[in-house]
C-alpha cells in the first residue's frame, strides 16, 4: 500500500470531496475493524458491496494489520488505520460479543472518528451490535434503529433509540441491520440505494443468496426460552 496524503486523496479515502474526483469512480465503502468484532457482520456486507460497480470497500481500524474477531481464532486485515481516512461515502460499523462492545463503546477515539466521517457520509450504517457503537457516539438518539435481538432493550433503555425488531432499519441516512446475517440483507438494501433494484437483484444472485435454512429457528419472537437462553450461552462460551 502507497503511503502518504496524496496517495490517499489519489485512492478517493482523502479529503478530496466526492463531487471532485476525475475518474467517475464509485462510493467509497469504509468498514470498521476493532478487537472482538464479529466475523460476518462486516464479511456479509462487503460480500455485496463489492459488486456494486466501481465501488472500493475497504477494512479500517485504529491501526492497519490483523485485527482479531470475537472467536479470537480468526483475524481480518485492516488496510487503513483511522488517521488515513477523514471522508467516506459509506460507513458500515460491525458489532461483536460482550468483550469488543464494551471496550469499543468506551473508546473516545473510535467514537471521535465515527462522529467525523458522519458528518459528510451519504449513508452511516451498522450491523449486529454496531448500532450500539453509532448509538455511543451520538448519532441514533431519538431514531428507529435495529440491532442484535438480544441487545434491543439496552439500545433503548441506554441511549434513548426506539428498537424496531426487523431485520433491517431505515432512518434518515442511517441504516441499522439486526444480529449478523442480517448485515447481508441490509447490504442489498443498500446496493439498490446506491444502484438500483435490478442491480441489487443481479448482486443477490450472483451470490447466490437465497436463504433455506433446515430449522425455522432464526427469529427470536418466534423461539422458546429455553431456544433463547442456550443461543446466548453459546455464544458468550464462544467470545469468552
Amino acid at each position: 500500500m502507497v503511503g502518504g496524503t496524496a496517495a490517499l486523496v489519489a485512492t478517493g479515502f482523502g479529503t478530496a470531496p466526492a463531487s471532485a474526483r476525475p475518474d467517475g469512480a464509485g462510493p467509497r465503502i469504509g468498514i470498521l475493524l476493532y478487537d472482538g468484532f464479529s466475523l460476518l457482520d462486516p464479511t456479509g456486507p462487503a460480500e455485496v458491496l463489492s459488486r456494486v460497480p466501481d465501488a472500493r470497500v475497504t477494512m479500517i481500524a485504529e491501526r492497519r494489520g490483523p485485527v482479531r474477531t470475537d472467536t479470537g481464532d480468526v483475524a481480518m486485515m485492516a488496510e487503513l488505520a483511522l488517521e488515513e481516512v477523514d471522508r467516506l461515502d459509506v460507513l458500515l460499523v460491525p458489532g461483536a460479543g460482550r468483550r469488543g462492545s464494551t471496550a469499543v463503546t468506551a473508546n473516545d477515539g473510535v467514537l471521535q472518528w465515527i462522529r467525523d466521517i458522519d458528518r459528510t457520509s451519504t449513508w452511516t450504517t451498522s450491523v449486529c451490535t454496531g448500532a450500539v457503537v453509532l448509538a455511543a457516539a451520538g448519532l441514533l438518539r431519538g431514531r428507529e434503529a435495529t440491532t442484535y435481538w438480544a441487545a434491543g432493550p439496552y439500545l433503548q433503555a441506554t441511549y434513548g433509540v426506539t428498537f424496531v425488531p426487523r431485520r433491517y432499519v431505515r432512518s434518515g441516512k442511517y441504516l441499522t441491520a439486526a444480529g449478523v446475517s442480517a448485515g447481508i440483507d441490509m447490504a442489498l438494501y443498500l446496493a439498490a440505494l446506491l444502484t438500483d433494484d435490478d442491480t441489487a437483484r443481479a448482486i443477490q444472485l450472483g451470490i447466490e443468496y437465497d436463504p433455506q435454512p433446515p430449522f425455522d429457528a432464526g427469529d427470536a419472537a418466534r423461539a422458546s426460552q429455553e431456544l433463547r437462553e442456550r443461543a446466548l450461552a453459546l455464544l458468550e462460551r464462544s467470545t469468552s
